[in-house]
């Protein structure tokens, strides 16, 4: 299948058996649906193709197991619990082993702990297993400045976590409710994947980053390697020494969506910045739950 039929093509990067394949899937960048498979997108994590690779490798009955390439500081919460429950399905049939990168924090963590191994470099950035909720409040600057805000509401907290304002003991106690339930949900996640108690992912699981060193410690990684090792840990754990091993890469960064964006880009140039600009601060002043590392 070419490059212009599909949103990824298989890359061999070992030879082997025709009939029984290793699938590598690389997980890049922050963990969030934005639209990204719009046209007017040509690169970046690419959420609905991600779950495509994960169906792909799935369904795909020669792909014996599964190893995602994990690279990210983790992302939102109902992207990462996608991805994570697409985990589940897979080793219901087979195999996923976890190699992490330089960084597989929060949501990063939080789509490795159902599987099957964990396998992380001694200097990976890991952990940070917690939920972040952020927002920008410029009443100040508002007011020393002369800037005035109306606003019109339906009810006493539809404008929640407002960039113009203080926010209130209530408000803040309604938002802290919604974190620690998440974040409830996130331990759970683990104890089940790692099978360790909800008290111990509790005592370790306080926002801290940890290297790879050190989460094999606290039994959050089972092993310190590279990809190459990863793969190879598979082929011995389940009898794949003549398996053949693909990647699935974009296709070839040609496909009718990559063409069109780019075509875009350049017909549309700075105003497209701008409506970027604008649409990246909308977002930024609407409260969102995040599973994600930020220094």
């Amino acid at each position: 299948m070419s490059a212009f039929d599909t949103d990824f093509v298989e890359e061999v990067i070992e030879d082997g058996d025709f009939d029984k394949k290793i699938a590598v899937i690389h997980l890049d960048g922050i963990i969030q649906d934005d639209g990204s498979a719009s046209v007017l997108t040509a690169s970046g994590y690419n959420h609905d193709r991600f779950l495509k690779m994960l169906d792909e490798a799935k369904d795909d009955p020669f792909v014996k197991g599964v190893i995602i390439r994990v690279n990210t500081p983790g992302g939102g919460v109902v992207e990462s619990a996608e991805i994570h429950d697409k985990v589940i399905e897979i080793q219901e049939e087979k195999p996923v082993y976890i190699s992490m990168g330089n960084t597989a924090a929060s949501g990063g963590y939080y789509i490795s702990a159902p599987a099957k191994k964990i396998i992380a470099h001694p200097a990976t950035l890991t952990g940070s297993i917690g939920v972040i909720m952020e927002g920008i409040n410029f009443a100040e600057f508002a007011e020393k400045h002369g800037f005035d805000f109306n606003t019109i509401k339906s009810g006493a907290y539809k404008d929640i976590m407002s960039s113009s304002r203080e926010m209130t003991p209530e408000e803040r106690n309604i938002l802290q409710t919604m974190i620690d339930e998440m974040y409830g949900d996130f331990v759970k996640v683990i104890a089940d994947g790692r099978g360790i108690s909800e008290s111990k992912v509790r005592e370790i699981g306080d926002g801290r980053v940890y290297t790879g060193s050190q989460a094999k410690e606290v039994e959050l990684v089972d092993e310190l390697g590279s990809l190459d090792d990863t793969i190879e840990w598979m082929k011995e754990d389940y009898k794949l020494d003549t398996a053949t091993v693909v990647a699935y890469e974009e296709g070839i960064g040609l496909g009718l969506g990559s063409l069109f964006g780019i075509t875009t880009q350049n017909l549309f140039g700075a105003e497209r910045d701008i409506f970027g600009i604008r649409d990246a601060i909308r977002e930024s002043n609407a409260p969102r739950a995040m599973y994600l590392y930020s220094r």
